[in-house]
């Protein structure tokens, strides 16, 4: 009789000993229930004959993305996982969307909606988007050649530049920046133009842009309000912008998924409010961040019918389409414009709270503008590396955030470091308390 055999911790990543051509192996070891069963926390497999580990692959691979390792919120929410620490780092909320929009889903599933939806997205969820583009903007896009439901902002934001960016092509972008902008370029063969922001205000130099423009640039890739600043671009910034664009072909890239979360009654500046910037700018925009659904992975792009014609090129071929009962579950609970309209309001007061919370600590709390992030600094605290800070905060005080050098390609070190307080008051309440003993 063949029994069942689980391989246990490191036994299980390496395999046994004496398979040929396997990396070397731990002993293993496993637990047997009954007389031809075992078992471990991961799997069972067949103990007459366990399978070696994976081999190695057998060449050497040439990275197109040499520098590239993994992301650093996956490392601080794996650090924060592992420390029993408060996650402040990655941003996500720890609470859930309104039932409603669950229940909707569960609806269209029921109804019989759960194949492939057309490739730009589903009618209804476009002309939904449609109509809150032009209430919020002014500007009217076509549903059927203009909008393009995406798996998401990062997913919208690659395809945006492999569709429209050549190799030898100049990209330019803002740092601190967020860090799928770079690789999408680089994978294209296009080169990164990076221009600093600094601290505290981090506000672009318009002159250094213009002097940063070449006949080689394609495009310019913009966010605002900023990850992970929390700054937001004025409407003067935008005519700069215009300005500086004006008779040229450069395509605009404007990540506005934090259009929602802006600020004191500060109105947020799309590029769809500018009939100038609009004419040639791919805008990108989040359901996730929106409506509290960031593992959704649900978003969209309104560009001109021009550009998105090359957009759903590639579009087609990384993604296809989108989750069905999803999109029609959207199209009905984004008509309630109250749902997005009342965002800023309920982000301000949880910022407000965090940074009441955080008043008697020795953190200097930076103008937090939009977006739901607050950045800090801690020279009052220690003078260490950024990254070693937050990896003692995560591991000491109980409470993780982002290095900030880790949005600059040279690690520019400002100490200063960003956290996440789109969380329950609980949440905040504890982290605060937690932050305020350091």
């Amino acid at each position: 009789m063949i029994g069942i055999l689980a391989l246990h911790g490191a036994a299980a990543a390496h395999g046994f000993p004496g398979w040929p051509g396997i990396r070397p192996a731990l002993t293993p070891h496993w637990s047997l229930i009954g007389p031809s069963r075992a078992i471990c926390e991961n799997a069972t497999i067949p103990f007459s004959r366990a399978p070696p580990a994976m081999p190695i692959f057998p060449a050497r691979i040439d990275s197109r993305l040499p520098q590239v390792g993994t992301t650093i919120f996956t490392v601080m929410s794996r650090l924060a996982q592992e420390c029993g620490a408060i996650n402040l780092s990655q941003g996500f909320p720890d609470f859930n969307a309104e039932d409603v929009l669950f229940e909707r889903v569960a609806y269209w599933m029921r109804a019989g909606f759960n194949q492939y939806a057309p490739l730009a997205g589903m009618a209804p969820l476009r002309e939904a988007i449609a109509h809150k583009v032009a209430a919020l903007y002014g500007t009217a896009y076509d549903a059927e050649t203009e909008i393009t439901v995406t798996a998401g902002a990062t997913q919208a934001l690659f395809t945006a530049v492999a569709a429209l960016v050549h190799p030898g092509d100049e990209v330019i972008v803002f740092e601190p920046v967020y860090d799928s902008y770079a690789p999408a370029i680089e994978l294209q063969g296009g080169r990164v133009v990076r221009l600093q922001l600094a601290a505290p205000d981090y506000r672009p130099d318009w002159d250094a842009v213009a002097a940063a423009i070449t006949p080689r640039t394609r495009m310019i890739m913009i966010n605002s309000p900023h990850n992970p600043t929390a700054t937001v671009w004025s409407a003067d910034d935008m005519a700069r912008l215009a300005a500086l664009t004006r008779g040229t072909g450069i395509v605009v890239v404007s990540d506005e998924v934090y259009e929602h979360i802006v600020f004191d009654g500060t109105r947020h500046e799309s590029c769809a409010r500018d009939a100038e910037l609009a004419a040639r700018s791919v805008i990108v925009s989040s359901f996730g961040k929106t409506y509290h659904i960031t593992g959704w992975k649900v978003g969209y792009v309104v560009a001109p019918r021009e550009l998105m014609a090359e957009f759903r090129k590639v579009h087609q071929f990384n993604v296809f389409t989108v989750n069905t009962p999803v999109q029609l579950a959207l199209a009905d609970y984004i008509a309630d414009a109250s749902r997005h309209e009342g965002l800023a309001a309920f982000y301000q007061a949880k910022r407000d709270f965090f940074r009441a919370a955080l008043g008697g600590s020795r953190f200097e709390l930076l103008p937090s503008a939009g977006t739901y992030f607050q950045l800090a600094r801690y020279r009052a605290i220690s003078d260490e590396p950024d990254t070693a800070f937050v990896e003692h905060l995560t591991r000491d005080a109980g409470v993780a955030a982002i290095p900030v050098s880790a949005f600059f390609a040279d690690g520019r070190d400002e100490r200063v470091i960003r956290f996440c307080f789109a969380k329950n008051e609980a949440t905040l309440a504890a982290a605060c308390e937690r932050l305020c003993r350091v």
